[in-house]
């Protein structure tokens, strides 16, 4: 249950000026990529989004008319809800999400609620001679289908009394909650294979709960079903995108960058992105600095450029370097870090 309250290796690179100047390090933020459970082959690399759910029994309901519906009976109702809205949010978050994942481009046709036959449960794959066309007319690779969506919306309103310890008395304190309780299936399409590459079905539920001293007060902020729906289909657009999307981690490194000149020059140098030229330093420094700790600190600055340029052997052939001049606890950990990043690495490929 999720609660709402009111092809190389490449790292994305950020640097938070995080330090005062009294600090010999910065901290560097970077995001790591991690492989998708569900992640398509390379050949594909474009899609076609379209929905095969909404028939004759969705509406595009207007906010007021439905947040209407739910007051006219007290805010407590226990219903089905098939709002096109909702499920047209879904597809067009779900391309946008994986088009910022780096791994996917996509389109979303004008005519993408698409005539469909349906057994008792499931809308039925789609004939391969649909696919092919879709494929062709928009120079896609797959078909990426929202082939089930549907929603239960349980609305409860309460009244209850609060003690309230400063003024010594009770007052009364009123109470919404709101469940939507959601089933969709997602299927991808593989014209060349005649395939359905991934099948994907969620069940899942959303709660919002608000409570306030006043019943204007409390729906003047609480969420309007509308728009919880909405919020829904973002929020399977997300669980979906991360099934066959990069997903990326973030993690911080330190960079030392006092104990000489070149190592505060070489902080500048980072800041504009230029790795090349803060390197050099480094390396000038390691080469020259007669102070083990000195050396130390510029050997892990290198351990954790090399990082950043995807040569895990050589990051941790700096760290052991820097390991082996002076001991530090941050070393030791780096090293840690590195190792496990290594044998991900080598998982991936298997």
């Amino acid at each position: 249950m999720k609660q709402l309250f009111k092809q190389n290796y490449i790292l994305l690179v950020f640097i938070l000026l995080f330090a005062a100047s009294c600090t010999t390090t910065k901290i560097l933020t970077i995001e790591i990529p991690q492989p998708a459970p569900k992640e398509l082959s390379d050949r594909i690399q474009s899609l076609v989004l379209v929905n095969r759910t909404v028939n004759e029994k969705y509406s595009d309901f207007l906010s007021d008319s439905l947040q209407m519906l739910f007051y006219k009976q007290q805010f407590n109702l226990d219903t089905i809800i098939l709002d096109s809205t909702a499920v047209d949010t879904t597809i067009k978050a779900l391309g946008e999400l994986l088009f910022e994942s780096g791994r996917y481009d996509f389109v979303i046709p004008e005519n993408r609620f698409l005539t469909f036959n349906k057994n008792s449960f499931f809308t039925q794959e789609m004939p391969w001679n649909e696919v092919k066309e879709l494929c062709e007319t928009y120079d896609a690779d797959a078909v990426l289908s929202l082939d089930m969506f549907n929603t239960r919306i349980i609305t409860k309103f309460d009244k209850e009394s609060v003690f309230d310890p400063m003024q010594n008395g009770f007052y009364s304190a009123y109470s919404a909650d709101m469940t939507i309780i959601y089933e969709a299936l997602f299927r991808v399409y593989d014209p060349l294979e005649e395939k359905v590459l991934v099948r994907e079905f969620f069940k899942d539920t959303i709660q919002w709960n608000d409570f306030a001293y006043s019943i204007n007060d409390l729906f003047g902020h609480f969420t309007p079903v509308k728009q919880a729906l909405t919020e829904t289909g973002i929020a399977l657009a997300l669980d979906f995108s991360e099934k066959i999307s990069t997903v990326w981690r973030q993690e911080q490194r330190p960079f030392y960058v006092k104990g000489d000149a070149n190592l505060k020059y070489a902080g500048t140098f980072i800041d504009d992105g230029e790795w090349a030229q803060a390197m050099a330093l480094w390396k000038e420094t390691e080469e020259n600095t007669q102070s083990k700790s000195t050396k130390s600190k510029a050997q892990l600055n290198m351990a954790i450029a090399y990082e950043l340029q995807g040569d895990i052997d050589e990051a941790i052939s700096w760290a052991l370097k820097s390991y082996n001049t002076m001991y530090r606890q941050i070393t030791y950990q780096y090293l840690e870090l590195l190792n496990r990043r290594k044998k991900e690495l080598q998982n991936q490929t298997k």
